[in-house]
């Protein structure tokens, strides 16, 4: 373990067995994004792209308001919006204003986008299964499971951690 600067006494290190957990996670982590990302790509598609999907293609009509859209999708709503106008342009969705608040406006599924969704999907859930769900127990996949909705919980809907 390397030295610890001498200068940071209020900080609480992570023993052995949390720097282990931790490097473990943030690399099993990068590597399956990566990965996923990759076979997304052979589609077209970025792992945000597939998110914008799905969520759309889950809400009802095929349709969201961009601010929920950008809390389901965890994108700031200026991301989002940069990101729904690239996918304008690939025919994947559309805009279209709110008639009860004229200021908002739904991001809607195309026949383009669903029709895109449903030839990725298959491929998509296959990889989460081989690099993912195929890797752990029924029993860590529980605990996988109620860690990180309590970590994403903890975010709140802001996206900020209580404390910082």
């Amino acid at each position: 373990m390397a030295p610890r600067p001498a200068a940071t006494d209020d900080v609480r290190w992570l023993s052995d067995d949390e720097q282990r957990a931790w490097r473990a996670f943030v690399n099993g982590t990068r590597r399956l994004l990566d990965r996923l990302e990759r076979d997304l790509k052979a589609h077209g598609l970025s792992h945000d792209d597939y998110g914008v999907l799905v969520a759309l293609s889950e809400a009802d009509g095929g349709r969201l308001r961009m601010a929920d859209l950008a809390d389901q999708s965890v994108e700031s709503r200026s991301r989002l919006s940069h990101h729904i106008g690239r996918m304008e342009t690939a025919g994947l969705v559309r805009r279209e204003q709110c008639p009860e608040d004229r200021r908002g406006f739904f991001a809607v599924l195309t026949d383009e986008g669903r029709a895109l969704m449903d030839e990725t999907a298959p491929h998509h859930v296959a990889g989460v299964r081989a690099h993912f769900l195929d890797q752990l127990e029924p029993a860590e996949l529980d605990v996988i499971g109620t860690a990180f909705a309590r970590i994403d919980d903890a975010f709140g809907p802001e996206g900020r951690c209580p404390g910082s």
